[in-house]
């Protein structure tokens, strides 16, 4: 094909052009600090406020419940270690899934050591958590729910409204990771039953180093980092106006493009789920096949390293991933993988590719060919491959 095929969007997406352009004016002319009380620097702070603005309507919140944090990993970490400093009077045990995100695991295990308990809840095949077993594990201390909106790996959307509403029963707090859902798929944290809910500007083509953190009025939730009077006194440090402006361009794009992205992305997502299904023998789609997000594919195949399939994908210029971002270079299999029940061997064979509104029906089509010639190519030398295909004649 002679270009770059980019299938890797739930790692990072291209900067839109738009977002660029809103960008530049807030690097040279519209460099003032916010802070500031002299114009060139106070103006800015009117800009922050319309980006709050644009972003707070995408998820039917109100402007002032919009902190802008340096992105999701930072927003994640905030919910979690701030809800159990501002309400460890109530309670120590914290409620989450095995499938998170590790901003959530680690952090997780980071409060632990401080003397916090924190229930890590399984997932059925598919990746969804049961709002009974949510329900089963509330005990009288129990101060926040966290379950992610849908999985950067496999791409199931969670049932988020019956859990909100059975934390909001119990009178606790719930928390949702939306990294991978902002902008993707329509969310409203009313309707939702939404406390928290955490993202990050380059999930959605705006850019790096930019996110932030929805927290509903009345929360009582502490200062993450402390020094200025930014965000409303909870959030420190000189506003970061470029990227704020960029990300409220990228929301803006998001929306207006949402309903037209979904269906063409659904579209080329079933088509090429379809296909490796019916031309490549020995695989397994991973994530609930209709509960999911539009531009994600995620197969295991047997007797395949999931590493030299991403090289070799790499050689014929299609960039895919093996599973989070995160955790690349790691040699151990996804965690997400082994929760939903797949054995070692089987998980190492994964192949995660996400789709955004540029990809073609060509590029999958280029993608699929290439991928059945490598698939088979690496049976050919696999021993256990080999071995398995004896049994079967």
């Amino acid at each position: 094909m002679g270009k770059l095929i980019y299938l890797d969007n739930a790692a990072t997406t291209k900067t839109a052009p738009e977002v660029v352009e809103a960008m530049l004016p807030y690097f040279t002319e519209h460099f003032g600090n916010p802070s500031s009380v002299y114009s060139v620097g106070s103006s800015n702070k009117e800009v922050i406020t319309k980006q709050r603005e644009t972003i707070a309507k995408a998820l039917g919140a109100k402007t002032d419940e919009i902190y802008f944090t340096a992105g999701g990993s930072e927003s994640d970490n905030w919910a979690l270690k701030a809800t159990a400093e501002a309400y460890e009077s109530k309670g120590k045990h914290i409620i989450t899934t095995k499938i998170e995100h590790h901003a959530i695991l680690h952090t997780g295990e980071y409060l632990e050591k401080r003397g916090y308990e924190v229930t890590y809840l399984d997932v059925d095949e598919n990746g969804i958590v049961s709002p009974e077993a949510v329900e089963a594990a509330i005990r009288p201390d129990t101060i926040l729910i966290s379950v992610m909106f849908a999985n950067n790996e496999i791409g199931t959307i969670e049932p988020i409204k019956e859990i909100g509403e059975i934390a909001h029963k119990h009178g606790i707090l719930f928390h949702t990771d939306a990294v991978q859902a902002f902008g993707q798929v329509p969310i409203n944290v009313d309707e939702m039953n939404i406390d928290m809910l955490s993202s990050s500007g380059h999930k959605l083509n705006g850019p790096k180093g930019i996110g932030f953190l929805y927290i509903r009025k009345g929360v009582k939730i502490r200062s993450f980092v402390h020094g200025g009077a930014q965000e409303r006194k909870r959030r420190a440090g000189t506003e970061n106006v470029p990227g704020i402006v960029g990300f409220g361009k990228a929301v803006e794009l998001a929306v207006a493009s949402m309903d037209d992205r979904i269906r063409k992305e659904t579209e080329l997502r079933d088509y090429a789920i379809a296909r490796i299904e019916k031309e490549i023998p020995y695989c397994r789609l991973n994530g609930d096949r209709t509960r999911r997000l539009p531009n994600n594919i995620n197969f295991s195949f047997r007797f395949v390293e999931g590493e030299s399939l991403l090289i070799m994908l790499d050689m014929k210029g299609i960039c895919a991933s093996s599973g989070s971002a995160c955790t690349s270079g790691s040699l151990d299999p996804s965690h997400v993988l082994l929760a939903i029940g797949l054995p070692h061997e089987i998980a190492h064979g994964s192949l995660r590719m996400t789709l955004s509104a540029e990809t073609t029906k060509e590029e999958i089509d280029y993608t699929i060919d290439n991928l059945k010639e490598i698939v088979a190519h690496l049976r050919s030398m696999s021993p256990l491959y080999e071995d398995f295909m004896k049994k079967q004649k």
